[in-house]
């Protein structure tokens, strides 16, 4: 189960499992960010295909209006599916 915490107007925490079952929710959150979005990933553990379609999707609607799409604090086995998926390159990853 994924569990998204809103930090302020831009920034979420996305804790658990990121799978098909909880993208809408997901999207649903993520559709009231009108700027630049950071989400920290530190306690999430499993993104799936379908959670990585949500957050090209929304990397794709704010980078039409010249925001970004920020991810921080990924573990190393979520890393590797940003790595094999070569979406380290399209989203703007922050180490902490």
């Amino acid at each position: 189960m994924l569990t998204i915490e809103k930090i302020d107007e831009n920034e979420w925490k996305f804790s658990g499992r990121f799978d098909a079952s909880q993208a809408e929710k997901a999207t649903q959150e993520l559709s009231e960010a009108t700027n630049t979005v950071t989400i920290d990933m530190t306690d999430l553990n499993y993104i799936s295909s379908m959670g990585l379609s949500v957050l090209v999707n929304t990397y794709k609607r704010l980078h039409e209006k010249g925001c970004k799409l920020r991810l921080t604090n990924i573990n190393s086995h979520v890393r590797d599916i940003f790595k094999y998926t070569r979406l380290e390159q399209v989203f703007e990853i922050i180490d902490s």
